[in-house]
């Protein structure tokens, strides 16, 4: 818990990392799949991605989350994110059951705290559902699917309709993360770190991947045939949603009677009662939330990557969100939260 404008607050961050130790898939999968499968990294701490232990130890990550005063983190994974963007359906199966079997045991230290996301492959959506129904039952509290889909699985078509609705159904949001799937980071003119490209890649392309899986979701109907199912857009950020949502409603209101979409409602309805999102460094959102997205948008740190707000999470949010309302403001660093996750801040105030 820290103090914000003389408040104390509740914070949790809703994407925060694991980095997966580097025999994390080939010492899980079946034979048939040990040699194909992604060998990570071996880091040391304080070397790219791992900034610090907790990453790889969930004992450590408690000690460091006290030290940014973070009650709660859903955690999404590090490596795993390029596996999202794998074209052979099977070994991708193998490879995120694997690493759900991993998260399952990391977050059995702390299960009040640590919030599970599961890694689910969505080329044969059976599978998904029963993937998604076994992380279920371990505890897990979501499912992350790949933002920019395969070229033949666009998020408008019915192939993802039985998964859809499981997620609805056990009440497990459904994450999109940056960097995950068929997208802008899969080709190098984008994706080298260097050259003007990669920020081409970085900011343009990013947020049309994001925008795009949105619309696909939001006016091809899906949100209206699934009402209860909720996304998460992680790691794109939020100041670009606010515009794109008001442009839509503009057209679909303008050209209703002549060109009808197959929902019934504003675009930015679905999107208010259906769509989260994360943000961490974006001064822009946080000027908007006094009128947009205070019951929608969720605080991360981002932990533990290079450019987290780790250990000074509280310096960040008095400058982006000090300005708000205590009720807006506790909205965005954990009751949203909370409602989504199906979390206990009672609960979360006595473990922190």
């Amino acid at each position: 818990m820290v103090t914000i404008a003389g408040i104390e607050e509740i914070l949790i961050s809703a994407d925060s990392h694991v980095i997966e130790p580097p025999e994390t898939l080939k010492e899980r999968v079946p034979k048939e799949f040990r040699d194909a499968a992604p060998l990570f990294p071996k880091l040391k701490v304080g070397e790219s991605f791992q900034e610090h232990p907790g990453g790889s130890d969930p004992h450590e990550r408690l000690k460091e989350m006290a030290t940014d005063g973070v009650s709660a983190e859903v955690l999404y994974p590090t490596h795993l994110l390029g596996v999202f963007g794998m074209d052979d359906a099977r070994l991708q199966q193998a490879c995120f059951r694997a690493y759900n079997d991993w998260l399952i045991d990391y977050i059995r230290v702390a299960p009040e705290r640590l919030v599970g996301i599961a890694a689910i492959s969505i080329y044969d959506v059976d599978h998904a559902v029963a993937e998604l129904e076994r992380c279920a039952k371990a505890g897990m509290k979501g499912a992350i699917i790949w933002q920019a889909p395969h070229p033949d699985l666009p998020f408008r078509s019915g192939h993802y309709d039985k998964f859809w609705a499981a997620s609805q159904d056990l009440s497990m949001p459904v994450s999109l993360h940056i960097l995950t799937g068929h997208g802008y980071h899969k080709n190098p003119a984008f994706f080298t770190g260097r050259g003007v490209e990669n920020y081409r890649g970085s900011v343009n392309l990013k947020i049309d991947e994001i925008a795009n899986a949105v619309f696909d979701l939001v006016c091809y109907g899906v949100l209206e045939r699934f009402p209860g199912l909720k996304f998460l857009s992680v790691e794109n950020e939020c100041g670009w949603a606010p515009f794109y949502l008001q442009q839509w409603d503009y057209y679909y209101r303008r050209f209703l009677k002549v060109n009808p979409l197959p929902i019934k409602k504003d675009p930015s309805e679905y999107f208010n009662a259906q769509i989260y999102s994360t943000f961490f460094r974006d001064a822009v959102g946080g000027q908007m939330f006094a009128w947009w997205g205070q019951d929608n948008c969720m605080w991360s740190n981002d932990y533990p990557h290079q450019n987290s707000t780790w250990p000074n999470s509280k310096r960040y949010i008095e400058r982006n969100l000090g300005h708000l309302p205590a009720e807006t403001r506790r909205k965005l660093l954990s009751t949203n939260a909370e409602k989504l996750f199906g979390l206990d801040l009672k609960e979360l105030a006595k473990a922190a």
